[in-house]
């Protein structure tokens, strides 16, 4: 990555000895100078630095930098994956060396798979509760809605039954009322 002799001059402080004098003090001749903290111009040089150390001026700096990343970017990675792997390698090595290393791996193994059973069966068993005491409830809440009902049946059963029987009973009574006052009239 390139970068031109002025970005390189901005990114000095004012005690450091630069390698381009000249244009250095060309630069400071021509520019005025500003009033204000020097600690201002400081992070204004710095940031100018920055952005100039990071951003390629001209196409071909970028193309380059562009080309240096798509070579770069994959090395890294595949460099990385090999240490993993060698990592990895080492641990199962140190793990399996010897026969107690392998008895003890696979107890723990055992370990594992039977607090993963246990876990396991604890939410079966929390299912099943849960479902169960869902059905009670809904079957109890169906029980007593048909004993109201039942209920409810019954009570306007009886009633109208009550208002039949004392309706048939005064239309009786009027009936033979009526019977007695027409024999009552025939027989005079």
């Amino acid at each position: 990555m390139a970068t031109t002799s002025e970005g390189s001059s901005q990114g000095t402080t004012q005690g450091a000895p630069s390698k381009d004098t000249t244009s250095r003090g060309t630069a400071r001749k021509s520019t005025p100078r500003r009033s204000g903290t020097s600690r201002s111009t400081t992070s204004r040089r710095t940031t100018q630095a920055t952005s100039t150390s990071t951003q390629p001026k001209t196409p071909i700096d970028q193309v380059g930098e562009i080309a240096e990343r798509a070579v770069l970017v994959p090395v890294g990675a595949s460099l990385l994956v090999g240490d993993n792997l060698v990592s990895t390698v080492r641990g199962l090595v140190t793990k399996y060396r010897s026969r107690a290393g392998v008895e003890r791996e696979l107890k723990r193994y055992e370990r594992r798979g039977a607090s993963a059973r246990n876990r396991f069966e604890r939410q079966v068993r929390r299912t099943r509760t849960r479902f169960e005491r869902q059905v009670r409830q809904r079957r109890s809440l169906v029980e007593r809605t048909v004993r109201q009902n039942r209920r409810r049946f019954e009570r306007e059963v009886r009633s109208v039954r009550k208002d039949l029987e004392r309706q048939s009973s005064q239309v009786s009574a009027r009936v033979e009322k009526l019977v007695a006052d027409a024999q009552g009239l025939i027989s005079q």
